[in-house]
């Protein structure tokens, strides 16, 4: 598994417990380091998921109690809004019974140091960082020991407590254990903001290649169990405001891209049917980082983490839950991956050149968003502009459309391309430029050599 890129920024808190002026409560300074020793390990492991944008929790304060969740990210995360908000990102244990080939808690690792916390210490943990306005919730996952009722037992626990003795109203995020019972699952939504259970690998003939102890369709009856608490919960509170609350946030899972060979359709596919019939919020994708040592993964020397096609993932997701697009508009039938050289709307909009330019000053929004360079406010804001007279060329820019884009498929008076129709794969051309095949950049690769031009050139 991998972090998802640009949503947050990953540190191991050493400084905030390691000060001398702070750290969780303990009754000698050897248990304090070892707590530290512990977060640094779980904190570690705990970030190659992505599963956890805490964007939906509102759960109110109470007189006598602290904090509240009123919008939450996940480590530096940034809501809908804008703003960033932060969790306290950790896993339970390392210890793990399963031996999943992309996983870096799976049995087989011995490089890994196995620890595990108490429900105490992830308590006091969590408060000690509250207090501080170090966080503003927490993220709690777990490798599964014992049994998924054992493990799902000491979340809830964690949850339990915070909650019910320290009177806690953060944000709470619980990974839940497929196989665990719908009694823990339903206490688990009782006392959390979000719940989620990742589908990880994307097929089931994928999942028996890298973790053929798992079951992949036992992942999605937890999916299903909490699904149809949610719409009980949302129906008691529309007969009683005061009736409890189930997991206000929703639920939200993470795909594992390039350990298996799915294509993005396939992938796509999924994302698309657990939006529809699981109610999800969010599906995260997460790009593969071999991990070494395990010969069913791809090879580490010649693997390229698939970062860019996390990122169209990522924009294709954003088509379906945002923009109304259908699955066959934005990854067709019979196609594989998608575009590399261009998103997923620009792609759509060379596809389908009948349909384009779009006229500003008559387009509905449904059909202005679906323009190349337009998104959702820039449509609405056209929109309300229209009222006040002709929108023009001129002021497309001043509401922060990408021109760059969204000149070959729109229409103003003063602008009117006729390139679209006649010849897309031009529009294409002019799109990319230079980008084309260009190869994805790497941090740590060493820097480019200056190489002088030949004397002829020079002179």
């Amino acid at each position: 598994m991998a972090r998802k890129p640009g949503t947050h920024t990953w540190h191991t808190c050493r400084g905030p417990l390691g000060s001398a002026h702070s750290g969780p409560p303990g009754p000698t300074t050897g248990m304090r380091r070892q707590v530290i020793e512990k977060l640094e390990i779980l904190a570690d492991a705990a970030k190659y998921d992505a599963s956890c944008a805490s964007s939906g929790g509102k759960r109110e304060n109470s007189p006598t109690g602290i904090g509240n969740s009123t919008g939450a990210g996940i480590c530096h995360s940034y809501t809908e809004d804008g703003r960033c908000v932060s969790l306290l990102k950790v896993l339970f244990s390392n210890v793990c019974i399963y031996d999943c080939a992309y996983c870096v808690s799976r049995r087989s690792n011995e490089e890994v140091e196995r620890v595990a916390f108490t429900v105490k210490e992830v308590v006091e943990l969590t408060m000690g960082f509250y207090k501080r306005n170090y966080i503003e919730g927490l993220f709690l996952s777990s490798g599964i020991f014992g049994d998924a009722d054992t493990t799902t037992e000491k979340l809830v626990a964690v949850a339990r407590s915070l909650r019910h003795d320290h009177a806690f109203n953060g944000y709470i995020h619980l990974k839940v254990i497929p196989g665990a019972s719908p009694e823990l699952l339903t206490e688990a939504g009782r006392l959390a903001d979000r719940l989620s259970v990742n589908v990880e690998i994307p097929s089931e003939d994928g999942l028996k290649q890298v973790a053929p102890e798992k079951d992949y369709h036992q992942v999605f009856a937890p999916m299903g169990h909490v699904r149809d608490r949610i719409d009980a919960a949302r129906e008691e509170r529309k007969a009683d405001r005061r009736a409890p609350r189930f997991a206000a946030g929703g639920q939200s899972t993470q795909l594992v891209i390039g350990a298996t060979p799915e294509t993005d359709r396939q992938i796509l596919e999924l994302t698309d049917g657990l939006y529809a019939e699981q109610k999800l919020r969010r599906v995260y994708f997460s790009g593969f980082v071999p991990l070494g040592g395990d010969d069913r993964v791809p090879d580490p020397e010649s693997y390229r983490a698939p970062l860019h096609r996390e990122h169209r993932l990522y924009q294709a997701d954003w088509l379906l839950r945002k923009y109304g697009f259908d699955l066959d508009e934005v990854a067709p039938p019979g196609s594989a991956n998608l575009d590399a050289d261009i998103d997923p709307k620009t792609a759509y909009a060379l596809r389908y050149p009948s349909l384009f330019p779009v006229d500003v000053n008559r387009a509905s929004v449904e059909w202005l968003q679906r323009v190349p360079g337009l998104g959702l406010r820039s449509a609405r804001r056209i929109v309300a502009a229209r009222r006040r007279g002709t929108v023009r060329w001129g002021d497309l820019r001043a509401m922060g459309v990408v021109l760059k884009r969204a000149q070959h498929f729109l229409t103003t008076p003063d602008h009117r391309p006729h390139l679209i129709g006649q010849d897309p794969g031009a529009v294409r051309r002019r799109i990319v430029g230079g980008t084309a095949g260009a190869p994805q950049l790497s941090l740590f690769a060493p820097a480019p050599v200056a190489v002088a031009a030949p004397a002829a050139l020079a002179a």
